[in-house]
């Protein structure tokens, strides 16, 4: 991993089998202007897993990434803000989330020692 910092977010979907298909199938043709601003703020690698409606992101950050400044480059623009308008339609925030939050960052309890 070098030098990278990971992050283990999560997030739910609306249950509903169609919907989660859809927002599947948006993420097989994920918008390059999206692609772009994600590699951009420092994001190295990015996968995404789900188990019925739950997602689970692992996202490994150079240096130059923080969640402040990607979010203020995403409000700023107008393509970044498209997509998440439109995933929101399959997205809902986690239980426990804060007002307003849709990814929630994962606290990291195990670590598997090498020895």
């Amino acid at each position: 991993m070098g030098n990278l910092r990971r992050y283990c977010l999560a997030l739910d979907l609306v249950d509903d089998e169609e919907s989660i298909k859809a927002y599947e199938a948006h993420h097989k043709k994920v918008w390059p202007e999206i692609v772009e601003s994600i590699k951009e703020s420092g994001i190295q690698e990015m996968e995404i897993y789900r188990i019925g409606n739950r997602m689970f992101m692992i996202m490994e950050v150079d240096a130059s990434f923080s969640f402040e400044s990607k979010q203020q480059a995403d409000v700023q623009n107008p393509k970044v803000q498209e997509w998440e308008k439109l995933m929101w339609k399959y997205q809902q925030a986690l239980p426990f989330a804060k007002l307003g939050e849709k990814w929630a960052l994962m606290d990291k309890i195990f670590d598997l020692p090498t020895v």
